[in-house]
């Protein structure tokens, strides 16, 4: 499903939760069902690994040209993580907000406040809750190759995103995946109605008001 009908610039959908609250499985089911919503495909120091693509996966860039790349103001955001550079490419982002793409964003509070920073009339943020931590901890626990150890580290990296839900636009308890998503695709949906998304809008009234 698209919205090509409309002449809209598109928004930037941030999406955040701590680990298990289902951020990830929620936005791969907005882009199976709208074509015109992409991931942010970042900019990162690291190698590539077998089967990742160059501007699918990520843009691979030498420690050198990144910094420039700070440098010259190129990346909305950006971090240095385990001696690694990450961020998100300004030109790339822009290019598909004018083509009338969404752009989800997985990153944390601080990533979400940078966005938010530097682009605050295209972004629109969305914090995923667990319906308890109990709940969180069992969706942990089930994990693939899950210790007690990783779940307790997690646990608790999970309690300090949860601290800064109030900074979003939205909230989203996930206690039931259908109901979940619908509440996300209700929220997509009206935020491309703003005023500010509609292209055509300026001209249409200027011919509706005689102002060519």
């Amino acid at each position: 499903m698209s919205n090509k009908s409309i002449d809209r610039r598109g928004l930037m959908l941030v999406i955040s939760s701590p680990s298990g609250a289902g951020k990830t499985s929620l936005s791969r089911k907005l882009m199976e069902e709208f074509d015109d919503v992409v991931l942010s495909v970042s900019a990162t120091t690291r190698d590539p690994r077998p089967n990742e693509e160059e501007g699918t996966d990520y843009y691979f860039k030498s420690r050198e040209t990144f910094q420039q790349m700070i440098a010259e103001g190129a990346f909305l955001e950006w971090a240095h993580v385990f001696d690694r550079f990450y961020g998100t490419p300004r030109a790339d982002t822009e290019a598909k907000l004018d083509a009338g793409q969404d752009v989800i964003f997985d990153v944390d509070w601080q990533g979400a406040d940078a966005l938010h920073d530097q682009m605050p009339n295209d972004v629109v943020s969305v914090f995923v809750l667990p319906p308890s931590i109990e709940a969180l901890r069992d969706r942990l626990a089930k994990r693939p190759g899950s210790t007690p150890e990783n779940v307790d580290r997690r646990m608790a990296d999970a309690e300090k995103e949860i601290r800064h839900w109030r900074r979003y636009d939205y909230c989203i308890v996930n206690d039931d995946f259908d109901a979940a998503y619908s509440q996300l695709r209700r929220i997509l949906l009206t935020e491309r109605m703003k005023r500010l998304r509609q292209r055509r809008l300026e001209p249409l009234v200027r011919g509706l008001l005689g102002e060519g």
